[in-house]
């Protein structure tokens, strides 16, 4: 699977739809040097959501649905980028919940008598609608959990914990987590040698 917004930042990519939902989360500029804002415009957004959404087709065996994008429909991404990592951002303790996002969505029983979620509407609406239903799946699944942002402030890239414990950190230990550790490192000695 390709997912080229979140491995150009050498993330582990979440499994099946979730990876979706990922990826738009990794279309903030970050790592050395900054890579792109995905959503900085109309048409850079539009380019990061056709990837998107034929890299999500291939990995659920969907077929994508057409999306263009409009001035609104950016300003809604961008919005529920913002609410997606504040959510796996928020520790337990954490006060603030992310504004509600709406989508439609529509529920159908197939005749195997299996119920089907399906976004409703028209251009971004379906969009959200789709990566809100990933959302949800991955919840119902006890993957949600699994996706995480990286500790390092200067980071925040989001990426898929596959330990077995799911006790990950970092989007890459050797790339963040020494950092982090390194400075962390370096505090404590400064701090140590001025109370001397």
């Amino acid at each position: 699977m390709s997912w080229s917004t979140t491995t150009r930042y050498g993330s582990t990519v979440a499994d099946g739809g979730l990876a979706l939902v990922q990826d738009l989360m990794n279309t903030i500029p970050a790592g050395r040097p900054r890579a792109a804002d995905l959503l900085q415009d109309v048409a850079t957004a539009q380019g990061w959501v056709d990837t998107a959404l034929a890299d999500w087709a291939r990995a659920t065996g969907h077929s994508a649905p057409a999306v263009v994008l409009d001035e609104r429909g950016l300003e809604e991404l961008q919005a529920l980028r913002a609410d997606l990592r504040s959510a796996v951002s928020a520790t337990e303790t954490s006060s603030s919940a992310p504004e509600l996002r709406n989508a439609s969505i529509g529920l159908s029983l197939g005749a195997d008598g299996r119920a089907d979620l399906h976004p409703r509407g028209q251009g971004w609406r379906v969009l959200v609608g789709q990566i809100l239903i990933e959302v949800l799946e991955a919840q119902r699944a006890d993957t949600w959990r699994r996706l995480k942002a990286c500790r390092n402030d200067r980071c925040a890239v989001a990426f898929y914990d596959r330990s077995r414990n799911n006790s990950g950190a970092w989007h890459d230990v050797r790339v963040c987590g020494n950092a982090v550790n390194l400075r962390a490192s370096r505090a404590r000695r400064r701090a140590a040698t001025a109370a001397e």
